[in-house]
């Protein structure tokens, strides 16, 4: 699988009943978790003070981390998503390619 840097901003539409945003939050955390299980979801942050979050996500391509992945998130309809393809750079120090 390939590797994507995803920031990911969420805007809750306006007149939505706090009661459907608990909901769609609970069901997030529970698809969170099983996307983290099948390896999609790699790691996931919050900056401080913001909110939106930054994490590492795996599909085969990026069509697939659209439509298979992303796409099944239950706050999905309220998020936008900043792609980024990411390829191992040879000096990363956690890479099997890294160089001493």
């Amino acid at each position: 699988m390939r590797e994507f840097l995803v920031e990911i901003t969420t805007t809750v539409p306006e007149g939505t009943s706090q009661d459907e945003v608990d909901r769609r939050r609970a069901a997030e955390a529970v698809r969170a978790r099983e996307l983290a299980v099948t390896g999609n979801l790699a790691r996931l942050w919050r900056p401080v003070g913001e909110l939106r979050s930054i994490g590492i996500w795996r599909a085969s391509d990026e069509e697939e981390l659209h439509a298979k992945v992303l796409g099944t998130l239950p706050l999905g309809p309220w998020m936008t998503f900043t792609v980024t393809a990411l390829h191992p750079h040879p000096n990363d120090p956690g890479g099997t390619d890294a160089t001493p």
